[in-house]
């Protein structure tokens, strides 16, 4: 459990204010991935099945030999989603969780009590301090921008990496990209409730560090 002090902004007066221990929310980010590609091959395999099933209504009597392989045994040539579709399923379905989650937080959170920005850039640098603090209990290290509407956010150390593992030559880097998708999701969520459209890609190449890059999609016709 963590005894951090409740870091701002939240109204202590507001009766229906809720707040959340950090521990908990590092044990959500650490279990988060791990849930999302269990779900991804669950509901796969499910499909598969109710494809078989209704590939062997329609043909009859099922050939002989079909479902030896492995998998659910629907007797379907493509039991197991392959590395790349099963990144994809699991990418989107994280980035979305995160989507809902950055959009809540700003409308909850930020919104009521303040007003629009009208910069672009002042909204990154709020994303870069305000909702980086609630969410991450830090700021961003460092922020660069083309001034063209590409946004570079440094943080030197990223607080779901901070448990990871970072031995040399090992395959930690490769392992915590995953852990970047619903973090996507968040900021690219908060920047919508804000009124900004954007695309939102995140990498490691040296564990606990993490670089966000946001590209900002003009809406104008």
């Amino acid at each position: 459990m963590s005894f951090d002090p409740v870091m701002p902004p939240y109204n202590a007066s507001d009766p229906a204010a809720r707040f959340l221990s950090a521990s908990c929310l590092d044990f959500l980010l650490i279990e988060l991935v791990p849930m999302a590609y269990r779900v991804t091959n669950e509901l796969g395999a499910a499909a598969r099945e109710q494809e078989g099933l209704l590939q062997g209504g329609s043909s009859g009597s099922a050939p002989a030999g079909a479902g030896a392989g492995a998998g659910t045994g629907t007797g379907t040539e493509t039991t197991v989603m392959d590395e790349q579709e099963e990144r994809e399923a699991v990418f989107w379905r994280l980035e979305r969780i995160g989507y809902r989650v950055g959009q809540g937080l700003v409308e909850s959170r930020f919104s009521r009590d303040r007003p629009r920005f009208n910069d672009t850039l002042d909204v990154i640098k709020f994303l870069c301090k305000d909702l980086w603090t609630i969410v991450f209990r830090k700021q961003v290290d460092n922020l660069k921008t083309n001034h063209r509407g590409v946004y570079v956010l440094t943080d030197n150390s990223f607080r779901p990496f901070s448990r990871m593992s970072a031995e040399v030559g090992s395959q930690a880097v490769i392992r915590a990209q995953p852990f970047l998708w619903f973090p996507c999701g968040i900021v690219r969520g908060a920047l919508a409730a804000l009124g900004i459209t954007a695309t939102v890609h995140a990498e490691t190449t040296e564990l606990p560090g993490a670089v966000f890059q946001i590209k900002t999609v003009s809406t104008k016709p």
